[in-house]
């Protein structure tokens, strides 16, 4: 009973790291890590240890939140990694109930950015204390200083109190686990970013004796003890073995027994025979529970307010593989198999939304953006479901009669040369022009309006445009009047008309008419898409036809036939390509375009009614 005395005496700091894309959050995370002592001298650990997804690994991003902890001098320090990603920016909200003070950490070449005005605004909101870190001092086109100004307007910008401006400023070298306040005199270690954060973050604040109050702000989950509820502590003091109310989302009490509680150490959880004020905490033995709930005394109960989280403002509609070669490569082919695995996602994605479309095969994902949605897709493919999946449609709304469709603040950084390209292409899509800052570098960066319909394709066409050398991010802007009619994709598609296997004599003989996305060898069905025309029209073609073998020998000799480079499609580009009448058919193995009506004299022609 002493150690936990000794224990409930530190005190309590739980911050968030926040920041946009790729400005180094997670490696900062590890160093800390490190720094701290949490790891053995000799202990092997992986870079990113905090992205344990994955997928997350594997694309050098974070899509969940993730939280840690880490002892410095006499305090506990709880950190939560957020993602930079608008399109989970439901993570992001959560994890700053969680906290009371943010480290926001902005990228010493490319200053604020997108992400970097969400998180905050966001944070500022919430009424948290920040603390500015300029990361990546070590860049040779690092401008530390300029980066504080851009920082400062951006404060302004979002009408922050007065009292917020007066925050501190460190600047550090994630990757090398050093911070100074002083660029003068460069930092050894992150011993002044832990000081910081020690002198300036609030300790949590309560009264250990007064009513229960704990907030659930993310699930895990355990083969042992089955769901686990992590929570932030405001108010009270749970036990192992107590009997409490469970404030649910529809507002009614449900009685509970705790069986089992933890409170994090590094990246483990450590067993606690009862929580402290103010901690992140994982609660074991209640099944059913929800993120936005939260727990209360059963007498006298004061359940705090359920999180709030931005509306999605994409949807795709998810369907059973119907396809000719359905179930040759899934496990999980059924309706019932998606609407389970869908409901599984709907317990721990708060951003998400499924929708019934009046059909038992087909449902409607609703989400914040079309990365979000791909990675829900990608992570169903790799768990062994196969399911068709629709071009994204925009999620509208009707206010005061109008119907209002989603807009994004899109911020564009590409060298000088592909200005009118960029603009040239933004134009048609509704693209408004709002800022354009030329840094000097070489590059420019340009900021637009445009609906969330113009984004829809918009990637892989900047890409193929920019030669591969465009940076795009985009946060929700609210929502503006119906713009009218977007162009979609110019083309049409080189569709298979008979099932078979593609050989190169066929391919060898289509490749002029566009860019195939297959190669020779693979099976394919009627109304399978194997590649885009290069005309406005669908065009059917035979990619089976073998050449007819006689015994005549032609006078030139039969040349080794020679195909282009397929162009693969990743699931991304997948999405982005396909038109309304098109479906994307994914499962653990492959990836493959279709029309929604395989045979092609049931298919409505382009410009005729359906």
């Amino acid at each position: 009973m002493s150690n936990s005395t000794a224990v409930a005496v530190k005190p309590i700091f739980n911050i968030a790291i926040i920041a946009h894309v790729d400005h180094g959050k997670t490696t900062l995370v590890d160093a800390m890590l490190r720094q701290s002592g949490t790891f053995r001298t000799n202990e092997a650990v992986a870079d990113r240890v905090m992205d344990s997804n994955d997928l997350e690994r594997e694309r050098g991003i974070t899509i969940l939140a993730k939280n840690t902890a880490i002892h410095y001098l006499d305090s506990k320090i709880n950190i939560v990694d957020t993602p930079g990603h608008a399109d989970f920016g439901g993570e992001v909200e959560r994890a700053l109930k969680m906290v009371d003070g943010v480290v926001l950490l902005v990228d010493a070449s490319e200053g604020p950015l997108p992400q970097t005005r969400y998180v905050l605004s966001k944070a500022l909101e919430a009424k948290l204390t920040p603390i500015l870190v300029i990361n990546k001092i070590d860049r040779p086109d690092a401008r530390p200083q300029e980066v504080v100004n851009e920082v400062y307007d951006l404060f302004i910008d979002l009408d922050a109190d007065e009292s917020v401006l007066d925050f501190p400023i460190i600047y550090t070298n994630g990757k090398q686990g050093t911070a100074t306040m002083d660029l003068a005199q460069p930092g050894t270690d992150l011993k002044p970013l832990f000081d910081l954060i020690v002198n300036t973050i609030p300790p949590a604040k309560g009264d250990p004796e007064g009513s229960l109050q704990i907030l659930v702000t993310n699930l895990d989950y355990s083969d042992y003890l089955g769901r686990l509820a992590i929570a932030r502590v405001f108010n009270g003091t749970l036990k192992t073995g107590q009997e409490v109310a469970v404030s649910k989302t529809d507002g009614k009490l449900e009685t509970v027994k705790i069986t089992k509680l933890f409170t994090f150490d590094g990246l483990k959880r450590i067993d606690t025979p009862e929580t402290q004020l103010g901690d992140i905490v994982a609660i074991a033995g209640v099944s059913g529970i929800t993120i936005g709930e939260s727990f209360t005394n059963i007498e006298n109960p004061s359940p705090l307010p359920l999180i709030k989280i931005d509306e999605p403002t994409i949807a795709i509609q998810f369907s059973v593989n119907n396809g000719p070669f359905a179930g040759r490569e899934g496990q999980y082919v059924t309706s019932r198999n998606l609407k389970e695995r869908l409901d599984k996602e709907l317990l721990t994605n708060v951003s998400i939304r499924v929708e019934d479309t009046g059909s038992p095969d087909t449902f409607k994902v609703l989400g914040r953006g079309e990365l979000q949605l791909s990675v829900l897709i990608e992570m169903m493919r790799r768990e062994g479901f196969e399911l068709m999946v629709s071009r994204p449609e925009i999620v509208t709304r009707r206010i005061d009669d109008q119907l209002m469709e989603p807009n994004e603040y899109l911020t564009v950084d590409i060298p000088e040369t592909f200005v009118g390209t960029v603009i040239e292409r933004l134009g048609p899509r509704k693209g408004e022009m709002v800022k354009m800052t030329n840094h000097g570098s070489g590059r420019v960066r340009m900021e637009f309006k445009i609906p969330s319909r113009g984004l829809i394709g918009l990637r892989s066409e900047m890409l193929t445009e920019t030669r591969g050398t465009i940076i795009m991010n985009s946060i929700a802007d609210g929502y503006v009047p119906y713009q009218g009619e977007i162009p979609q994709r110019p083309t049409g598609a080189l569709i298979a008309d008979r099932a078979g296997t593609t050989t190169i004599y066929a391919l060898n003989g289509l490749q002029d008419r566009g860019v195939l996305f297959v190669p020779d060898g693979i099976d394919v069905y009627e109304g399978m898409i194997i590649g885009e025309h290069s005309r406005d029209n669908d065009l059917d073609v035979n990619c089976v036809r073998e050449k007819k073998l006689t015994n005549m020998r032609a006078s030139s000799a039969d040349e080794a036939l020679r195909l282009v480079p397929y162009k693969q499609l990743t699931l991304e580009q997948s999405i982005e390509f396909i038109a309304d009448d098109e479906l994307v058919e994914v499962t653990p193995k492959s990836l493959r375009l279709r029309k929604k009506v395989l045979q092609a004299n049931r298919r409505p022609r382009k410009g005729q009614p359906e």
